[in-house]
This record gives structure tokens, sequence and C-alpha cells, in this order.
């Protein structure tokens, strides 16, 4: 690949990786918002006991889980994003040594 291909493929990763650490950063807060709400939820339903309680607490849990799942996805396709960056750069490295 020509250097500035590969210039200009680095650069697009970068982009990438900047916009996936945004959204790790959005979904981190959410996921404190949900884990907070699933707990407060969980004493609720331990404490009244009634079947409203119980579901709103599984369907709070659920949306928690779910979002840790998300953040999971997100992180693990930085870190590909990364890899494929650092890759490239240590290609035009070697060229240019």
């Amino acid at each position: 690949m020509r250097q500035a291909a590969v210039r200009r493929k680095i650069t697009e990763i970068q982009a990438r990786v900047s916009a996936m650490r945004e959204e790790i950063a959005v979904l981190d807060e959410q996921i404190d918002a949900l884990d907070a709400e699933a707990e407060d939820l969980r004493v609720r339903a331990v404490v009244s006991e009634t079947p409203l309680a119980v579901k709103e607490h599984s369907e709070a849990s659920r949306h928690a889980h779910l979002a840790h799942r998300a953040r999971t996805s997100a992180f693990e396709q930085l870190r590909n994003l990364e890899l494929q960056r650092d890759a490239l750069l240590e290609k035009i490295s070697a060229e240019v040594a």
C-alpha cells in the first residue's frame, strides 16, 4: 500500500477510535444510571414483594445488562481499531527506516 494511502487509512481509523471513545464514555454514564435504577428497583421489589415491583426490577436489570454488553462490544471494537492503527503505524515506520 502506498504511504499516502496508509496515512489516509490511519487518519480514518483514528477518527473512528475517537468516536468509539466518545461512545464508550456515553455508555459508561448510561450504565451508571441504569445500574442505580436497577438497584433502587431491586430494593423496592424486596420491600414491597409485589409482582409489579419484581417485574420493574427485572426490566431495569435487563436494560442495565444490555448496556453492559453494548459497552463490552464497543470496547472490543475500539481495541480492534487500535490494533489496526498500530499495525499501519508500524508499516509506515518500517518503510521510513
